[in-house]
């Protein structure tokens, strides 16, 4: 079964920056789309940023212009670089993939169902 692993969360000051790692196991990266996801304290989880299988991205408004998303498929790895963070952006991480295997536009990816996930890892911005 598909597992991914996320790295690289921790304690930063607004206005610093974060590159966040996801490791897919037994994952060829040819699924439709994968993407960031995450969770504050007391709000529902968020979308914020994905990749299709065609390369294409997509982002939430919330992070548009700071974040950006990366994969390389030779290492299996999926990337999240932060910038410009700010308090708002505390929450947990998650990294998610879905489970079709097809080729598909960055803008079908916010709309998908996500079959796998990782635990999660933290990040935490102090003003």
């Amino acid at each position: 079964q598909v597992q991914l692993g996320e790295s690289g969360g921790g304690s930063v000051q607004a206005g610093g920056s974060l590159r966040l790692s996801c490791s897919a196991s037994g994952y060829t990266f040819s699924r439709a789309c994968m993407g960031w996801f995450r969770r504050a304290p007391g709000k529902e989880r968020e979308g914020i940023a994905f990749i299709a299988s065609t390369i294409g991205t997509r982002y939430s408004d919330s992070v548009k212009g700071r974040f950006t998303i990366s994969r390389d498929n030779a290492k299996n790895t999926l990337y999240l670089e932060m910038n410009s963070l700010q308090p708002d952006d505390t929450a947990m991480y998650y990294c998610a993939a879905t489970d079709q295997r097809q080729w598909v536009w960055a803008s079908v990816c916010p709309s998908l169902e996500y079959d796998y996930w990782g635990q999660g890892t933290q990040v935490t911005v102090s003003s």
